[in-house]
């Protein structure tokens, strides 16, 4: 029965993206990373979400954690994509403290209401098998503890293949513009559940 009242839908808040130089189009033309290739296909399938892409390159665990109670504060975001951890592991940082710091920025958010979604890393051979293991099982252990979505790792199809120096830029630590769709794909199946 119709009442005379219209409700209006309260718009979900945005999509937060906290991260480093993976995240932030170092080396690429502006426009062309994963995260602006995201935008586009959230303009494309009608989501009507839109993306604060607050990534810095070179940011770190603890550099995210420091910024990001501002970021929740001005944004209000329905879903964090948490895309860090890398340089802590570049810089030889402890795994205790990366798992600490991770734990903290999901905490913060969760009890801000936003969704979290953490993009896993790996470490290439050369820092030995151990530290490798243990660094990549530390985003399945924070996501399991703090019951929240997981892209086991965020580089799939690109780090993990044969000739895979194609997909990087010379640094052979940044993707090129061409690995940016597959960055975009390993996100995509979760990222679009949490905004569903």
């Amino acid at each position: 029965m119709a009442t005379g009242f219209h409700v209006q839908a309260k718009a979900a808040g945005p999509i937060l993206i906290l991260g480093d130089s993976l995240s932030a189009e170092y080396g690429l033309k502006r426009g062309t990373g994963w995260v602006a290739l995201l935008e586009q296909r959230l303009r494309r399938e009608g989501k009507a979400s839109v993306v604060v892409n607050a990534s810095i390159s070179g940011d770190t665990t603890s550099g995210g954690l420091s910024r990001l109670p501002p970021l929740l504060a001005q944004y209000r975001p329905h879903l964090v994509v948490v895309e860090l951890g890398g340089n802590d592991a570049l810089r030889g940082l402890p795994i205790s403290s990366t798992r600490d710091n991770l734990t903290a920025i999901v905490q913060a958010c969760q009890a801000q209401g936003a969704k979290v979604l953490l993009l896993g890393m790996q470490m290439p051979p050369n820092y030995g098998p151990q530290y490798g293991a243990q660094f990549a099982a530390l985003y399945a252990d924070v996501a399991k503890a703090k019951r929240t979505a997981l892209v086991p790792f965020f580089l799939t199809g690109v780090a993990d293949v044969a000739q895979s120096e194609q997909w990087f830029q010379s640094d052979r630590i940044h993707p090129v513009e061409a690995a940016q769709p597959i960055l975009l794909n390993n996100v995509w199946p979760v990222l679009v559940k949490l905004i569903a």
